[in-house]
């Protein structure tokens, strides 16, 4: 569904991504890991086009992504979520989403159908579909459901969610994951999930690609990254028991 193969992004004399190759299958959920400042936003930041990277090729349906803008990469069925939530404080819940159904999807609809699509949205991430309902009325988790209703209101086929489960209680990183696991099954999209959180994680994604210093160290199920002692020594610090 998605190739990527050798991205690298230099900022001046930085090199952020260095040769990043990997490939995303169609209906899976793959986690992309690595400590802070290993490259992983800005991996999300090339495949959505927020940046350019400086070489190499991203590849989406059999398409080149390489010179599309954000907008034309979300019409194209790629959606990302963002570590800060940042709603339209001055709109409802229910305008924030709808905001996105009808600007984000493929095919501009009116407005009655981008509420509609907001409504069915709201209804599977949770979230009050009131009309009046504020976002002033959401605490960190809710704020987390408005983002992920946000980008799954343009239609995505392949999710890019960044840290869902960040300044969540265990309770809500639990709920969070099972969500991830709902949108891949009643929606059939496709997830790369970026999350520092990672006995969570590791329970939910199918393969895992981990980033260290902008290059890619390892790449697989589970169970052998959790075990790799590169991974170890690089970002876990000791193996995570997968019960």
């Amino acid at each position: 569904m998605l190739t990527v193969r050798r991205i690298t992004k230099h900022f001046g004399g930085f090199t952020a991504l260095n040769a990043v190759s990997f490939e995303v299958v169609q209906g899976e959920i793959l986690g992309l890991i690595g400590p802070n400042g290993s490259g992983k936003t800005t991996m999300f930041n090339c495949v959505s086009g927020a940046l350019g990277a400086t070489s190499g090729s991203i590849v989406f349906l059999g398409e080149e992504l390489a010179g599309l803008t954000p907008d034309a990469i979300c019409h194209r069925g790629i959606a990302r979520t963002f570590q800060i939530p940042r709603p339209f404080r001055k709109l409802s819940i229910l305008e924030n989403v709808a905001v996105a159904a009808h600007f984000g999807a493929a095919r501009r609809t009116d407005e009655a159908a981008a509420r509609q699509r907001a409504r069915e949205i709201l209804a599977l991430v949770g979230l009050p579909a009131d009309p009046g309902a504020s976002t002033t009325l959401l605490g960190a988790s809710g704020l987390k459901k408005l983002e992920l209703a946000r980008a799954l209101a343009t239609g995505p086929k392949l999710l890019l969610a960044d840290e869902s489960l960040g300044g969540l209680d265990p309770s809500e990183m639990h709920g969070a994951a099972e969500m991830l696991r709902r949108v891949r099954g009643e929606l059939g999209v496709t997830i790369v999930w970026v999350e520092h959180i990672m006995a969570t994680l590791m329970r939910v994604v199918d393969r895992v690609v981990v980033l260290d210093h902008g290059e890619k160290i390892a790449e697989g199920r589970p169970l052998e990254v959790a075990e790799d002692p590169k991974v170890v020594e690089a970002y876990l610090g000791e193996k995570i028991v997968l019960a």
